[in-house]
């Protein structure tokens, strides 16, 4: 779905749009996500999706960014690596972070309160070149990229444009469409989600078997162990 496609100047458009205090609807391969950065733009955002505010939205991110604004072990680091270069997955994390980094530090206080929780913070990495693009100008510039799917809140991730609900998409400034995503499913799971401190599995997503095989394979650790534990 983005091959062909003006990833830069997408990327670029939907930058400017958040950075102008907007909301941006596109695609990245897990789903259609919905994103901003200032108080009123997360307010609409939540409003929209009538999502719970105990709920704290995702943040784009990659690699050079993970490293300079997440506080994790060593160890933790080459679980993503591995699982976002080596193997080139979608993957989201949560994990503490740096509040003093120029991309943290750049979310308004109402922005802030609802993409962190308890010392924690979600980035999504990998996910597609627009993704990606797009992680890299929050990176560049200093400014946050957050939020979340483009969705009603707990009716599954959305793999076309046309399947987002009108009061979803009537927020938004902009929006682009690609057509199908590429890890869409029969069950609208958009990305694995998983604690990089306890490897609790936050939230079963796409590729989850597959990172599931590469934790335990590489690194020893068995997520769906650790969350039948929880249960």
């Amino acid at each position: 779905m983005f091959e062909g496609q003006a990833i830069k100047e997408d990327a670029q458009r939907v930058f400017d749009t958040v950075r102008d205090g907007g909301v941006a609807i596109f695609p990245v391969s897990v789903g259609y996500a919905i994103v901003g950065h200032s108080d009123e733009a997360i307010a609409r955002i939540y409003e929209a999706k009538e999502r719970s505010f105990e709920k704290p939205c995702g943040n784009f991110c990659d690699w050079q960014l993970f490293n300079e604004a997440i506080e994790v072990d060593d160890r933790a680091r080459e679980v993503v690596r591995t699982i976002i270069i080596e193997h080139d997955l979608p993957f989201s994390i949560v994990a503490p972070f740096k509040a003093d980094h120029p991309v943290v530090a750049s979310l308004p206080p109402f922005a802030l309160k609802n993409a962190t929780k308890a010392g924690t913070m979600d980035m999504l990495l990998n996910a597609g070149p627009l993704h990606d693009e797009i992680a890299r100008l929050a990176r560049e510039n200093s400014f946050a990229v957050a939020g979340s799917s483009a969705n009603r809140s707990l009716t599954g991730s959305k793999f076309v444009f046309e399947d987002i609900e009108d009061q979803v998409r009537d927020v938004a400034d902009i929006t682009i469409d690609y057509g199908l995503v590429p890890y869409n499913n029969d069950k609208g799971l958009g990305s694995s989600i998983v604690d990089l401190v306890s490897y609790e599995t936050i939230r079963v997503g796409a590729v989850y078997d597959e990172i599931c095989g590469i934790l335990i394979d590489r690194f020893d650790i068995d997520l769906k162990a650790i969350m039948a534990a929880k249960a």
